[in-house]
């Protein structure tokens, strides 16, 4: 599991203006990161439908929605991002500038999944993202939480 420290020298997330190197690029980089994430998932989904011997196309939705909460959940509490983050050089810190405990990585991964449910949702978190200056999200905003350049 990551350590919960800080970046050095610094308490909270660092300042988009005297620092703005950590959020550079970061909306095109979480869309880019999300495009590969939802790829690895429905790969994912798809193996899970053939190894069930296909029974899985009759509960497709719950299938996506529980593994895409699992990919997103795990991989953010081990990682501090997903796969698609990672090849991005970008990850998800707390208001403190730490990477997420499992309970934050588990909320932000649970209000992201209602998020997308709704269109209303995410028309909000594209404007925040292209608006807000550390790029948050409207999950990034509800949880105190920044997607950053890894440093």
């Amino acid at each position: 599991m990551m350590s919960r420290t800080v970046f050095p020298g610094r308490t909270g997330l660092p300042d988009p203006e005297d620092e703005a190197e950590f959020y550079a690029d970061v909306p095109l980089k979480r869309l880019i990161a999300w495009i590969v994430d939802t790829v690895l998932i429905a790969i994912l989904v798809v193996l899970g439908v053939v190894l069930t011997l296909f029974t899985g196309l009759f509960f497709l939705p719950v299938l996506w929605l529980t593994v895409s909460l699992v990919y997103r959940g795990l991989t953010i509490i081990r990682f501090s991002a997903t796969p698609g983050m990672r090849l991005m050089g970008i990850e998800l810190m707390d208001k403190d500038g730490a990477p997420l405990s499992p309970i934050e990585a588990w909320a932000h991964t649970g209000i992201y999944a209602m998020s997308v449910a709704f269109v209303f949702p995410q028309l909000i978190s594209l404007a925040t993202m292209a608006a807000a200056p550390r790029g948050q999200s409207l999950t990034d905003m509800l949880l105190g939480t920044a997607m950053v350049n890894r440093s």
